[in-house]
């Protein structure tokens, strides 16, 4: 238990150091704002948003607000972005437009399925501990961050370039996982919505193709972004590009298809129908 509340003491300011980091490579080359770096404190807003919510959320002890919250800080530092950065282009439209989109559909879904289900139960055994608590939020201040960098740094950037083939070609990306993650959040909604369905799992339309649709579509989404940012990015700005690394790493290696296999594998496990879907159906990348 000790060694536990340790590790949790230092997750803080490893995260923290993370988004420091970030922040400081991200605003070379960048606008700033009263001569403070306009990426530097889209950063620290990031996590600020998290910490705000997190006090009642804690006394509350509910989980209720966490991705909601998480949603909220990309539309919000978004437009904020697009209003205080000065020279606002093309491109830096494009871009925010495309967060907006993709963070007020993920943000409704997300809010609607935890306001249906009551709870989240990764958290039952996190709320009751502060440190542990506040570390969840701050970790998601970190995710915001790293996941929304490409498009931030591009829109912060000095360099600004033309809506040109990378334009064409991230937006044409982002649309296709888009609509991949849209539909297949659908269709899985719809199955769980149906009585019948009960107790089993989805093998129909996207989920025929892929295990997890849903994610290969949320992969192409960032990848687009960062197709589109490329050209304004200078310098210290290419650590942008981490977003698209680090949303396929988390989602393949860390909270995304592992997690989700090894629930699924306790509950339908040794189902030979379950056990043929997994042998004829990829795991991520849908099969033509």
């Amino acid at each position: 238990m000790k060694d536990s509340y340790r590790k949790s003491l230092i997750v803080l300011p490893v995260v923290v150091l993370l988004g420091a980091l970030l922040a400081v490579a991200g605003s070379q080359g960048g606008a700033t704002l009263g001569g403070v770096p306009v990426f530097a404190l889209a950063v620290a807003a990031a996590f600020i948003i998290q910490w705000l919510v997190f006090i009642p959320s804690f006394k509350a002890q509910t989980e209720k607000f966490y991705d909601l919250t998480g949603s909220l800080t990309y539309i919000t530092i978004t437009l904020l972005l697009l209003l205080l950065t000065p020279g606002i282009d093309a491109r830096a439209l494009l871009l925010g437009g495309m967060v907006l989109v993709w963070a007020v559909r993920l943000g409704s879904f997300l809010f609607r399925r935890i306001s249906k289900a009551g709870k989240d139960d990764r958290f039952d055994e996190i709320k009751p501990s502060f440190v542990r608590f506040l570390n969840v939020w701050t970790i998601q201040g970190l995710w915001v961050t790293f996941t929304a960098a490409a498009a931030w740094v591009a829109m912060t950037s000095e360099t600004r370039v033309a809506l040109d083939a990378f334009a064409l070609v991230g937006f044409l990306v982002w649309a296709a996982g888009f609509a991949f993650e849209v539909v297949a959040d659908l269709q899985k909604s719809r199955f769980n919505a149906d009585p019948a369905n009960k107790g089993t799992f989805i093998s129909t339309g996207l989920w025929a193709k892929s295990r997890h649709p849903n994610y290969f579509g949320e992969i192409l989404v960032w990848i687009g972004v960062a197709i589109v940012a490329i050209p304004a990015l200078n310098g210290w700005q290419w650590v942008a590009l981490i977003s698209p690394v680090f949303v396929i790493l988390l989602l393949t290696k860390v909270s995304g298809v592992p997690l989700l296999e090894k629930k699924s594998d306790k509950k339908w496990g040794g189902q030979a129908d379950y056990e043929a879907y997994k042998k004829d159906t990829p795991v991520l990348v849908p099969k033509l």
